[in-house]
């Protein structure tokens, strides 16, 4: 394995704290592993520029040796900022098990307890790796959600939850007596500053100078659309099947509610003919029951209102098959991410949980939606070929048109 040093965030109760971790590399025929630290003391840091400053003016440290300090040394105040992946809250994981082992929560556990191996081994923490072996799951989370599921899974998942609940504060008190934050030159501390700072602007013109390029390639948001952003229902549009229809959905205590009569969502082959349908005081449907829908109707037959759908419910399955056959490298990642998502809605809001599960399981399908949709490079890619995810993913595809009625009438 290559040698390289990674800026880490740690929670714990003083806050999130900053440091530099030096992952398992071998030199000289043995293997090694260090944070950055001195003696008994693992130093965080509240901020890069923090972090910037001890290690440009300090050599008084565990990762001097290592074969590349001298990089990680010179490196710049953003680059000090750990990404998404590096950042472990330690503190948060009661709540964290209190959610479902879904795919992504298990990822996290999984990293966080990780890290908390390698802290106990390389800082001589028994106590930590004690409440870590006091439960079969946590050696088991690196498996997913299919360790998880059935009546051995949730006993697991409990057993965690168990240990968490009653022991997880010696983690949290091994690690505050271990931390440190050591003085760092004021001189240089202020150089850091400066320079987080500058970069941080540079960041800030270049994200405004992207989002005025988006606008002015996509325009501006449709004012039309300020009316449903206000009644909080959502006007769709889907194209599946080679059709592309209107529709309406919302959401009542985060639960989807669609624009449909008997578990049949309706859909429209025009906006227009979606409009007369809901200036229609006859019309049957489950938003007929909603208190604004009168309002609705109104603003609709006044002509106060339009049904137009904006690019964040615009969903085109067509094609997605395809694309998912050829490989992740092919596909539309946001138009994978609304696709999932409008399947996920209807398939809740008809109480289809064996669509949901092949969805958010640890199912082939949802791995590789999860490789594309949360790429995750020290995870192992899928691999080819995809015949029968795009079969799984089909049939949810054609599930969910079935369930379509284009163009009801009124009652």
């Amino acid at each position: 394995m290559a040698a390289e040093i990674i800026p880490i965030q740690l929670g714990l109760t003083a806050g999130n704290g900053l440091t530099l971790w030096a992952p398992r590399w071998r030199e000289e025929g043995e293997e090694w592993e260090a944070f950055l630290g001195h003696g008994d003391d693992l130093y965080v840091f509240p901020t890069p520029a923090h972090l910037a400053a001890f290690i440009r003016s300090s050599d008084e440290h565990d990762l001097i040796d290592h074969p590349e300090w001298e990089a990680a040394s010179e490196a710049m105040t953003d680059e000090l900022m750990p990404d998404d992946d590096h950042r472990f809250d330690i503190i948060g994981v009661p709540e964290l098990v209190a959610e479902t082992p879904d795919i992504w929560t298990l990822a996290e556990l999984s990293d966080t307890v990780a890290i908390l191996h390698s802290l106990a081994e390389v800082c001589d923490l028994p106590a930590i790796e004690e409440v870590l072996g006091a439960a079969d799951g946590f050696s088991l989370l690196s498996a997913g959600e299919q360790a998880f599921t059935g009546r051995q899974g949730e006993k697991l998942w409990n057993g965690i939850g168990a240990v968490v609940s009653e022991r997880w504060d010696e983690v949290i008190e091994a690690l505050d007596k271990l931390v440190k934050t050591p003085e760092v030159d004021a001189t240089v501390l202020e150089a850091a500053e400066a320079e987080a700072i500058a970069v941080n602007a540079v960041v800030v013109e270049d994200e405004e100078e992207e989002v005025a390029v988006a606008e002015l390639e996509e325009g501006e948001r449709d004012p039309e659309l300020e009316f449903w952003d206000e009644i909080g229902i959502d006007c769709i549009e889907i194209t599946v099947g080679g059709q592309s229809g209107w529709t309406l959905r919302c959401y009542l205590e985060d639960e989807p509610v669609f624009l449909s009569k008997a578990n049949r969502i309706q859909i429209f082959s025009s906006d227009e003919k979606l409009e007369n349908y809901l200036t229609d005081a006859g019309a049957d449907h489950k938003l007929a029951a909603l208190a604004v829908w009168p309002e609705v109707r109104e603003a609709i037959d006044g002509g106060d209102a339009v049904v137009v759908a904006g690019p964040e419910n615009t969903y085109v399955l067509d094609g997605l098959g395809d694309d998912l056959l050829a490989g992740p490298k092919e596909v539309d990642r946001r138009q994978l991410e609304l696709a999932v998502e409008l399947l996920t809605d209807a398939a809740a809001a008809r109480k289809d949980d064996e669509a949901a599960d092949a969805l958010s399981s640890a199912t082939p399908l949802s791995s590789l939606i999860s490789s594309i949709t949360k790429p995750d490079a020290e995870r192992m890619a899928p691999a080819p070929p995809f015949d029968d995810e795009v079969a799984a993913w089909s049939i949810l595809v054609d599930t969910f048109a079935s369930t379509l009625e284009w163009d009801p009438k009124a009652d």
